[in-house]
């Protein structure tokens, strides 16, 4: 017998379609549940405590990193802080659902250093694509572009680390190997379980 999925992650460089994946996988399997990230920022108009993410305090995000209680967490250049909560999986788990996270890289191979048993999949897309969407964007200015698209060929060297690498250059064939991919993991882990 094998112990239940713990969780699926989606990882992969800006641009790639890590959140467009997520999309299709919360709409196609029922079971699965986002994870909350918990971030130290100011909430933003719209948003809602524990539905967006969970905002907590400078001193409070100490405090949990002091008891062990982050799953993963990434500080960011400009130092706000994110993270996923042991709780936030607990807390999906013990509705009957299956916790999925949308991490950055290395918050990725932290979740598969500590949970050997999580599913990870890369998602990525050929560089001028990448390019492309995140001009299309209009969030960055030419230079943070130049930045990210730098990093994107650094962290496709990571692809080999994580247990499934998506080509995110058709948007619905590739959301439908994603959901093919985590549909397959479920019914193995179902039959081994059960």
């Amino acid at each position: 017998m094998t112990r239940p999925v713990p969780a699926f992650v989606v990882t992969g460089p800006s641009g790639a379609g890590k959140g467009t994946m997520v999309e299709a996988l919360l709409a196609r399997i029922p079971r699965l549940r986002l994870a909350v990230s918990a971030t130290t920022r100011a909430m933003r108009p719209g948003e809602e405590n524990g539905v967006h993410y969970w905002f907590v305090s400078d001193e409070e995000f100490d405090r949990r990193l002091r008891e062990r209680d982050f799953l993963e967490y990434h500080v960011f250049p400009w130092g706000q802080r994110s993270g996923t909560l042991l709780t936030e999986l607990e807390r999906i788990a013990s509705h009957g659902s299956v916790p999925l996270l949308e991490l950055e890289l290395n918050g990725s191979l932290e979740v598969k250093r500590r949970l050997p048993e999580v599913v990870t999949i890369f998602v990525d897309a050929p560089i001028e694509e990448l390019e492309r969407r995140l001009r299309g964007r209009a969030t960055e200015s030419s230079g943070e572009i130049e930045e990210r698209v730098a990093l994107a060929h650094e962290q496709r060297a990571l692809a080999p680390e994580f247990d499934y690498v998506v080509a995110n250059d058709d948007r619905d064939r590739a959301a439908a190997e994603v959901v093919g991919i985590v549909e397959t993991a479920l019914a193995a882990n179902a039959a081994q379980v059960g």
